[in-house]
């Protein structure tokens, strides 16, 4: 009986790791590529792409980034919707966490951008919530 138990106790794992290619940032629609490129001209940081059509059926991708304050997390999102709307007349179906500035989400339905500080950055950690998805190859200008 004791050996049976010991056994039942020590289970072999497997750790399954998926070698995606990343999706190449030529590859992403007009909209997402000029908010990426919105966001790096409002020197955001720690720019972040990511590919959840593999994983998630509510949006496809996902843009992570950092202001350093409450100015410039408004003012990243304020560029983004200003010029996503003149240029390509897009307009987000929803705006959130505007006015307190720690954690804005512009939706635009196939793509959303979460603009952080750097706590609640750090606080939420969607990156590693969202660890499965692929990765966007960003340029080496941004």
């Amino acid at each position: 009986m004791e050996e049976t138990q010991e056994k039942s106790l020590h289970r072999e794992t497997a750790k399954i790791e998926i070698a995606a290619t990343p999706t190449p940032f030529t590859a992403l629609d007009p909209e997402l590529q000029l908010a990426i490129k919105c966001i790096s001209e409002k020197k955001g940081e720690n720019i972040v792409g990511l590919d959840l059509r593999d994983i998630a059926s509510f949006t496809e991708y996902f843009v992570i980034a950092s202001g350093t304050n409450q100015r410039q997390v408004q003012a990243i999102a304020d560029e983004i919707n200003e010029q996503l709307k003149k240029q390509l007349g897009s307009r987000p179906v929803r705006i959130e966490g505007y006015n307190s500035a720690e954690w804005v989400l512009l939706d635009y339905g196939d793509f959303i951008v979460h603009i952080f500080n750097g706590e609640a950055r750090d606080f939420y950690d969607l990156a590693r919530l969202w660890r499965d998805a692929r990765k966007v190859e960003l340029p080496a200008e941004l």
